[in-house]
């Protein structure tokens, strides 16, 4: 983006004062109470993230002189937080933007499934029984390691460059954690449940589905958010060369255009969704069966009033040191 100007422009205060403004509001949401600091905090991290990305933008532009030395415009190599919003503008009023995030949350839905589908079950049998897990454990470590990006070449052989490519990737790229997570989780489960559940006449199939399956499920709701995460980390990459849609198609066709402003705009909106996804598998830990697994609201809440106090006590002892 190119801007034309008599003469170089002074230096750019407003992300500065803004920035301590944004600080300010950091130290002030440390002090509150609940619930204004789940608010305060996080406005005041993406404000002076803003503001960075604003002071690299400035730091990255040139002066772009004539022979003579006169000055012709300033040259914008890094796009700035406004001009990405400008540039996004247009995928976002024509549809593309909509059609391309579908397009990706599609093919993340169908290998995720896929992957939880085949990966829970393999890990629960491997984790119970012992000789499965001694079969199968050495495979799986094998080829866990194996990026999934490796695996481009090969899926364009089997599939094409088509959906099903970039399908068999993020079922493959998931498969693994989900099914180590599954493992582990049979595995680490306290001997007393087992042994208590015999006591009480449970064996078989029922000790299994009653007593072994709920003691694991929080691990493996934890192995499924942690597979997710990686499933739309890969699905970007996939959409870059397997795929001619979705948002990291967007993201390469907007780099051989030289449109920097969308690449950006296509980073930040896949954040958001990827933001977006988490939140709705950390709502499973709300489940009544996976519960008890995780820390309770009313023990975040206690934890989150009392740390202020916590905060305001250490300051007090520092400066009595300090004296």
């Amino acid at each position: 983006m190119h801007v034309l100007l008599a003469e170089p422009p002074g230096p750019n205060l407003a992300p500065y004062i803004v920035a301590v403004f944004a600080v300010v509001l950091l130290r002030v949401g440390t002090r509150l109470r609940d619930p204004a600091p789940k608010v305060l905090l996080p406005l005041a991290a993406f404000v002076l993230f803003v503001c960075a990305w604003q002071v690299a933008a400035d730091l990255a532009r040139y002066e772009l002189r004539d022979k003579e030395g006169n000055f012709l415009r300033m040259v914008e190599v890094f796009p700035a937080p406004w001009a990405t919003l400008v540039g996004m503008r247009e995928p976002f009023t024509d549809g593309t933007l909509l059609r391309y995030a579908v397009a990706s949350l599609y093919r993340v839905a169908a290998g995720f499934v896929i992957a939880a589908g085949i990966g829970i079950p393999l890990g629960l049998w491997a984790g119970w029984h012992l000789r499965g897990f001694q079969a199968i454990n050495p495979l799986i470590q094998a080829l866990r390691p194996i990026s999934p990006i490796a695996w481009i070449p090969i899926a364009i052989l089997w599939f094409g460059v088509k959906d099903a490519s970039a399908i068999f990737l993020i079922a493959l790229s998931s498969f693994f954690p989900i099914v180590t997570g599954a493992m582990t989780a049979v595995r680490t489960i306290p001997v007393v449940y087992v042994r208590s559940a015999q006591n009480f006449g449970l064996t078989g199939s029922e000790l299994f589905r009653r007593v072994v399956l709920p003691a694991a499920m929080p691990q493996i709701i934890t192995a499924l958010r942690f597979a997710l995460g990686i499933a739309w980390m890969v699905i970007v990459a996939a959409e870059m060369i397997a795929v001619d849609s979705g948002l990291g198609y967007l993201v390469m066709d907007a780099r051989n255009a030289n449109y920097y402003d969308r690449v950006v705009g296509a980073m930040i909106t896949i954040g958001i969704i990827g933001i977006l996804l988490d939140l709705g598998m950390r709502r499973l830990e709300l489940l009544d069966e996976v519960r008890w697994g995780f820390p309770s609201q009313r023990e975040e809440v206690v934890e989150e009033a009392a740390r202020p106090r916590l905060d305001a006590e250490r300051e007090r002892t520092e400066t009595a040191v300090a004296r």
